[in-house]
């Protein structure tokens, strides 16, 4: 055990593997009868607020559902004969979640008619059944929060025009359902779920209308959420857009309800929703979407356009967001972006990625440099080899990736896939030159193992049309052996790559507009890669420079210029 995880991970493991060992003592707690005594109180007959669900729904999803194909996170299980899903086998665990949470009800509320809302009424009706008294994964405050929001959002869906003893049944549960989130809220997985859970509570003292104390309890655990997880310059404490975008979300959200409520929303909550609005921008390319950093996928642009429509400061992103760790750069039709941070600590590193220094590229609404993405819900199985740092537009030595997973094995079944290591003390300054913007930037990842500190020079002209770059190696020790490095640059799957007789590589972009790459210092190649910005695994290609560094730094040097084609 202490060779697979980390020793200062083991005060972790050890709280872990005894909340896992109580399970069976917190369960049957919480399910007699005089536990269940105490969730009894006020009981509402209506959801006095449904906020709004920003997250885009998929009629082929409902259609599936009719089918009796439930499909979540890249997993189906088909259901036939009269079963409930609720007494099946599960695919997995992940999977056993979603079914829990309810998130089937946004797809046939999105799809409306008579069969789709008479098959979440049934469904309802069978978890009622089956997991009316608490049990886990079911009850786990983080499933109970998505189940409760699920509900409030999509509720009206089914409880408009349902008969009497059925309404009277769900909301005895929603009313149970609540109060059991207001006691056990803080054991919500730490990360974006305690921040979902903390706003879960909230809305329910909104929803339900039943409990004013029960709102006031979600809004300062919120508040506590917030100063934990968002950052000064407005971005998550995971470092990841895409959770940024699902923070957002929600804030929105209870801000709504609030609103509706004609009750003022505390500081820190407004506060912390208008820092975030200005680093949903700076994380965007012209297309509308997410970069593709620490463990996010590209989003919904039609999501994020339309919550920062509602954004009424419309405060702009710094060029370095020096809290989150990332630089952008912009020139012209051009944008840069720039990971130059290290990893989130504790348990916010669970979903990171090993891509220090790496960047992506955009020329006008086409992306051009890209990292390769994440396995999200939907690829599961793509997760591990796409946050090592091969999978990043960086350098890697020895292929070595810079930060690593935690191995199969009880830490990993405690913590979950938390990475570790990486930069200690990472660098990175920017600086106006007669060739344009320039950021330099440097990180330790390397040092102890091969005692090689890894620093790289990128440079955008005033226009935006000329990327120039370098990459060194420097020994920051002395009497090491020769390390191979190599320097990756993932391409967009809707860029085409073709060697120029003059020498380069030529980019073309769906527009036809050209850039080429050129590099020296190593040995240049194209090779294939993959790119997962969504639900889908797309095959494209990778510009590699390979080459060694010995005792003395050394150093490749690159540009990707626009051309005429």
């Amino acid at each position: 055990m202490g060779a697979a995880v980390p020793l200062n991970l083991l005060p972790e493991l050890i709280q872990a593997g005894a909340w896992r060992a109580l399970a069976p003592v917190r369960v049957w707690g919480r399910r007699n009868w005089f536990y269940r005594r105490l969730l009894r109180g006020p009981l509402t007959d209506h959801i006095a607020f449904h906020p709004h669900d920003a997250n885009p729904q998929r009629l082929e999803d409902a259609d599936a559902l009719l089918r009796g194909r439930f499909r979540f996170n890249g997993e189906s299980l088909d259901v036939a004969g009269g079963a409930s899903v609720f007494d099946l086998t599960p695919p997995s665990p992940d999977w056993l979640k979603e079914l829990h949470g309810f998130s089937w009800l946004a797809s046939l509320s999105a799809a409306g008619g008579e069969a789709a809302r008479l098959l979440a009424t049934n469904l309802i009706t069978q978890w009622i059944r089956r997991h009316g008294r608490y049990s886990e994964p079911a009850w786990s405050p983080h499933i109970m929060a998505r189940r409760l929001m699920s509900i409030f959002c999509h509720g009206r869906f089914v409880i408009a025009n349902s008969d009497m003893m059925w309404r009277s049944r769900l909301f005895v549960s929603l009313r149970e359902q609540s109060r059991m989130l207001e006691r056990i809220c803080a054991e919500a997985p730490d990360g974006l779920a305690r921040l979902e859970t903390s706003v879960a509570l909230a809305l329910s003292g909104v929803c339900m209308n039943d409990c004013a104390g029960r709102l006031q309890t979600g809004l300062e655990r919120l508040e506590v959420e917030i100063a934990r997880q968002i950052l000064p310059d407005g971005g998550h404490v995971d470092r990841s857009p895409e959770d940024l975008l699902h923070a957002y979300n929600y804030l929105t959200m209870i801000m709504d309800a609030l609103a509706a409520s004609d009750l003022e929303p505390p500081h820190g909550l407004r506060n912390a929703r208008d820092r975030m609005a200005p680093m949903l921008r700076f994380f965007r390319h012209a297309d509308g979407a997410l970069a593709l950093f620490q463990g996010g996928q590209e989003g919904s642009a039609r999501m994020i356009a339309s919550l920062l429509a509602r954004d009424e400061v419309r405060g702009q992103p710094f060029g370095h967001a020096r809290h989150s760790g990332y630089q952008r750069l912009t020139a012209g039709r051009s944008i840069i972006q720039m990971d130059c941070g290290k990893l989130p600590e504790g348990a916010f590193a669970e979903q990171a990625h090993a891509g220090f220094l790496a960047f992506e590229l955009s020329s006008g609404p086409y992306r051009l440099v890209v990292n390769c993405g994440a396995g999200g819900k939907h690829q599961r199985g793509w997760d591990e080899a796409l946050r090592v740092t091969a999978a990043h537009s960086t350098l890697t030595l020895a292929d070595r990736s810079s930060a690593q997973i935690l191995p199969p094995g009880l830490g990993r079944d405690l913590l979950g896939p938390r990475m570790t290591g990486g930069p200690h003390q990472p660098f990175s300054r920017r600086s106006e030159t007669s060739l344009g913007w320039m950021v330099e930037a440097n990180h330790d990842a390397y040092v102890p193992e091969f005692g090689l500190r890894h620093e790289r020079k990128i440079t955008m002209s005033h226009q935006g049309q000329v990327v120039t770059g370098a990459d060194r190696i420097v020994p920051v020790t002395t009497g090491g052996h020769a390390v191979a490095f190599t320097l990756r640059f993932h391409i967009h799957p809707d860029v085409r790559i073709s060697r120029l007789e003059g020498g380069g590589i030529l980019l073309k972009l769906p527009n036809a507009e050209g850039w080429r790459f050129r590099a020296g210092g190593g040995e240049v190649s194209v090779e294939e890669s993959v790119y997962l910005g969504g639900e889908t695994v797309r095959r494209t290609e990778q510009l590699v420079v390979a080459g060694q560094v010995h005792d003395t730094a050394a150093e490749a040097a690159w540009v990707f210029e626009q051309i005429v084609v």
